[in-house]
């Protein structure tokens, strides 16, 4: 009987140890919170930097659009310098799609000027090098 009665209070003390073990540490929540701190200083400057190569990239697309339409505009018969104007403005989906210069009249005298967020890029193969880089200030 004994024996039985020492068993039930090792089952008894076993089961009050159990429950002291039960949730987190403070020092474990403080590490977790501590690596996740470290994790977010991190990520926010990659994010950063892809918003801006994607605005960069949006307005590359969108005066190389304006550019292939100038010029298919100047190369239809007929095809005039003010439609290659209207034609540059709508293929750029932006009211901030402009043919730079003097508006052309051959397909090589085209080069179009892309503006927004801050930033200019033009496409053309009348444009130079410096001008088919994203310039201005960046976000």
């Amino acid at each position: 009987m004994g024996t039985i009665h020492r068993l039930i209070e090792a089952k008894k003390a076993e089961r009050e140890e159990e429950g002291k073990d039960a949730g987190f540490s403070l020092i474990e929540l403080i590490i977790v919170v501590v690596i996740l701190g470290i994790l977010v200083a991190i990520a926010i400057p990659i994010f950063s930097n892809i918003q801006s190569q994607a605005q960069d990239n949006a307005l590359k697309a969108a005066a190389a659009s304006g550019a292939t339409a100038a010029s298919a505009a100047l190369a239809k018969s007929g095809g005039t310098a003010a439609e290659a104007d209207t034609a540059a403005a709508t293929a750029g989906n932006s009211p901030d799609i402009a043919v730079a210069g003097n508006t052309p009249a051959t397909i090589d005298a085209v080069c179009v000027t892309a503006t927004g967020f801050s930033k200019q890029v033009s496409a053309g193969p009348a444009c130079t090098a410096a001008q088919k880089t994203v310039s201005g200030a960046t976000p």
